[in-house]
């Protein structure tokens, strides 16, 4: 009953998906697809999987808004079978909301869609089997945590364009399985974008071109205070546009009303709060206005752009800011960065750089974002994944294993290394030089890199120096067979392993270095002092030196 052609991608997802859910541990996949690339479909076809083995399913949306646009979308699709679908929301009556409490409880209805409603304690499912979160990055932890502390067998499918940067650092470590959908749907063309300064002859020009191809359009003005002005002023400058006015404060009925009558085209022109952001499929509409761009985040803007542009025609998107405001450097970051991602399929580039600034966050507490300031981030992603391929049973190596114990060394320094947006603005230029040096096994390819680095970019910054020096002492190290080098304090303690088989190097180190040494069975433990300007070229000495005794 789809009545469009499959992606590539939609199908793969799809298998994954229904491969997870036979398996004997509950599914947590992510479902990472741009805006109108089909995810809906895969939590379709997941939720008739569910039901069709006697499981109910709740799907959790962000607003009242995409509730009523799936109901209208599962009920249409699934009419065709015994499958009881209902609705949480506002635009529910009390009386219907308590009708279907009841059904829920009694297992009379099959699929749930709902808002925060769902999140209540009055609702208890009979029998739950799968949990469908979408637009992922509306919701906090502990919304998402609820369900599964209804039922540890619970399957969890999460859907999202841009996830917040803790979810999608979970999927790249390996915590969370993650299938991405990277095939626009055919005769999709990407979004023409405008960044500037707000002037009211160009949002009249805009929305009369839209006008004129009989399209519509949405102008997002986020203060429910000053709305109904901004709705007046527009009714002043286009007389012949039907505009009405959209928001999460008005009444129940008279919001639906308002959408109902904008979805059928019976109004032009739809001025909203950012109530429309999350996934609402209307093809019709293929302009889109915001006013003060520069107050909402980078998903927010890169979500809002995706209601349009879901059909065939061209679609237009103008980021306006006030005339004469100075704009922060966050906010023109976030424009920046959102005129440059036009091409089809960058919402998954728009996260990746949400992850970059913002960093990971806390994966076992509540923090969305973040970085893990007690051991470093790089040594802290690298922890996480040699224990999650453990616990995947896929070992790392033998313990017992020099090689594998010295291939890869814990480096903790003192310095600031990494590469500034400034010196490679491409983020995937920039996560391209990161991973050519995670991956670099010789000492000459880290100097191949620094000469390109100069080439291409110019004079290497301090900071990318850092980088270059840390990549190098990491190399040096796993060729010493160092185990560890760490700083405490003013202090740097280089930690050697096997030192049973290297006295030569116990002696050698005595005779070259007044730092402090302390010998074990099992380890040689060096102590050096930190010296402003010195200590770099000292530590990489010590390791020369010690690979040269060996």
């Amino acid at each position: 009953s789809f009545p469009y052609m499959e992606t590539c991608d939609q199908l793969e997802a799809v298998r994954d998906v229904k491969a997870d859910m036979e398996k004997l541990r509950p599914m947590d996949r992510l479902v990472c697809g741009d805006v109108g690339y089909g995810k809906t479909e895969v939590a379709l076809r997941a939720a008739f999987k569910a039901v069709m083995d006697n499981k109910q399913v709740a799907v959790l949306v962000p607003t009242t808004v995409l509730a009523q646009q799936h109901f209208n979308t599962f009920r249409e699709r699934l009419q065709a079978f015994p499958i009881k679908v209902a609705m949480l929301s506002r635009f529910c009556s009390d009386k219907e909301q308590a009708e279907v409490v009841e059904k829920i409880a009694m297992g009379i209805v099959d699929i749930c869609i709902g808002t925060h409603r769902l999140l209540q304690r009055d609702i208890l499912f009979r029998d739950l089997g799968l949990i469908i979160v979408d637009e992922e990055q509306r919701f906090g932890v502990e919304h998402k945590d609820h369900f599964k502390k209804l039922r540890h067998e619970v399957d969890v499918l999460t859907l999202s364009a841009t996830p917040i940067p803790r979810t999608l650092h979970m999927s790249l470590a390996g915590i969370r399985d993650m299938s991405t959908i990277e095939t626009p749907p055919d005769e999709r063309l990407p979004i023409k974008t405008y960044v500037g300064v707000y002037d009211d002859r160009l949002v009249t020009e805009a929305i009369m071109r839209e006008l004129d191809r009989c399209g519509q359009v949405f102008f997002v003005h986020n203060r429910v205070r000053n709305i109904a002005s901004i709705a007046g002023r527009l009714s002043d400058y286009i007389p012949e546009a039907r505009i009405s006015v959209a928001h999460g404060q008005m009444p129940e009925e008279e919001l639906e009303k308002v959408m109902s009558e904008f979805i059928k085209g019976d109004r032009d022109v739809l001025v909203t709060t950012t109530i429309i952001e999350s996934g609402l499929d209307m093809p019709n509409v293929n302009t889109l206005i915001i006013d003060q761009a520069d107050k909402l985040g980078l998903t927010q803007l890169y979500q809002l752009r995706g209601r349009i542009g879901r059909g065939s025609n061209h679609a237009y998107a103008y980021f306006l800011f006030d005339r004469g405001k100075r704009l922060t450097l966050e906010a023109r970051k976030r424009l920046e960065t959102i005129s440059k991602a036009t091409e089809l399929g960058a919402g998954f580039a728009i996260a990746m750089k949400d992850l970059e600034i913002r960093g990971a966050g806390n994966l076992l507490g509540m923090e969305q974002s973040g970085y893990i300031a007690t051991v470093g981030f790089d040594l802290y992603c690298r922890l996480l994944a040699e224990a999650v391929e453990e616990m995947r049973g896929k070992h790392l190596g033998e313990v017992n294993e020099p090689e594998s114990q010295s291939s890869s060394p814990t480096i903790a320094l003192p310095v600031t290394a990494f590469i500034p947006e400034e010196y490679i603005p491409v983020l995937s230029t920039r996560l391209l030089f990161y991973q050519r040096l995670a991956v670099a096994k010789r000492v000459e390819e880290i100097e191949d890199i620094a000469k390109e680095l100069s080439d291409r970019f110019g004079p290497v910054p301090q900071s990318v120096k850092s980088l270059l020096y840390v990549a190098e002492i990491k190399q040096l190290a796993a060729m010493a067979m160092v185990e560890s080098i760490s700083t405490e304090g003013r202090r740097i303690i280089v930690t050697f392993s096997g030192a049973e088989k290297s006295g030569g190097l116990s002696l050698l180190l005595r005779r070259n270095w007044r730092s402090g040494i302390k010998v074990t069975t099992e380890q040689i433990k060096l102590d050096i002092t930190l010296i402003e300007g010195n200590w770099q070229r000292i530590l990489k000495e010590i390791l020369q030196s010690a690979i040269t005794d060996a």
